[in-house]
């Protein structure tokens, strides 16, 4: 088991603290914010708007959100400005900070499988649990008893399947629930860009605690630092663990310290002899 090794850390906030600009991707429901029955009352864990805010006004830091939601549902619940960009849906959705949106085509056979996989959902009295996104349905669990969250999975699978086998759909577990979705980027591809973007001198960590982040802990590598939030720990790709709130609370404020102790070095190498 891997938790958190404070040199690491520390090594990575002196490169935060050296760089001109170092970038921060995190994943948004279980990660930011608890998970929430009610998914458009999934507000960030208390105290964690506003440092991500600092962090975003200090303005030495690129912050990604990576999220299994719609792109434009997460800009509402996280209340910073200016929106920072978000990638959505896995990584099917890019929503830029200037409002460019970039979506994949969703293609006929893709809207005909979500039809078929939504009337199943119907037939079986599963609808009100479920997410229609981007080119995906997802089918929420959570809520249910042990025994009861099992047999819906298996009775799911059951259905889904064989849709999936015969169209060019994939379906993805994630904690809590099921997704259909057509096959394309997923959040490690999401990773892979911003990286190829920043460059190798650039500081990052993603932060995610889902089964589809492990995707991107493995995309991450060794280029950055991957760190998986969630009260238990799990096998993981991610090099360090950390509980939330209080362990993400800890992370993120001595990012911000980082920042501002960089943002004072710069000013004082400004302003010394010519």
């Amino acid at each position: 088991m891997r938790t958190v090794n404070p040199i690491v850390v520390e090594r990575l906030m002196n490169a935060v603290a050296q760089a001109p600009v170092s970038s921060l991707l995190l994943d948004y429901d279980g990660t930011l914010a608890p998970f929430c029955l009610n998914r458009q009352y999934a507000f960030p864990y208390p105290g964690m708007t506003a440092l991500l805010q600092e962090i975003i006004d200090n303005g030495r830091t690129r912050v990604v959100m990576v999220t299994g939601r719609n792109a434009h549902e997460v800009g509402p619940l996280l209340a910073v400005y200016p929106i920072p960009e978000i990638w959505g849906c896995h990584g099917l959705e890019r929503l830029r900070p200037d409002g460019t949106y970039e979506t994949p085509r969703v293609d006929e056979p893709v809207l005909h499988a979500l039809a078929d996989a939504d009337r199943w959902l119907r037939c079986q009295g599963l609808h009100n649990r479920a997410e229609f996104k981007t080119g995906a349905v997802a089918l929420h669990l959570r809520g249910l008893d042990e025994a009861t969250a099992a047999e819906a999975r298996s009775q799911v699978l059951l259905g889904w399947l064989p849709i999936a086998q015969n169209t060019p759909m994939e379906l993805l577990e994630f904690d809590g629930g099921i997704e259909m979705r057509m096959p394309g980027r997923d959040k490690g591809d999401a990773v892979r860009t911003i990286l190829n973007e920043i460059g190798p001198e650039v500081p990052v960590a993603y932060l995610g605690d889902d089964l589809t982040d492990e995707r991107a802990f493995l995309a991450l590598g060794t280029a950055g630092l991957s760190v998986l939030v969630r009260p238990e720990w799990h096998p993981t790709a991610a090099a360090l663990w950390i509980r939330p709130p209080e362990g993400l609370r800890e992370f993120l404020t001595r990012w911000l310290q980082a920042c501002r102790e960089g943002q004072h070095l710069a000013r004082i190498e400004s302003s010394g002899p010519k």
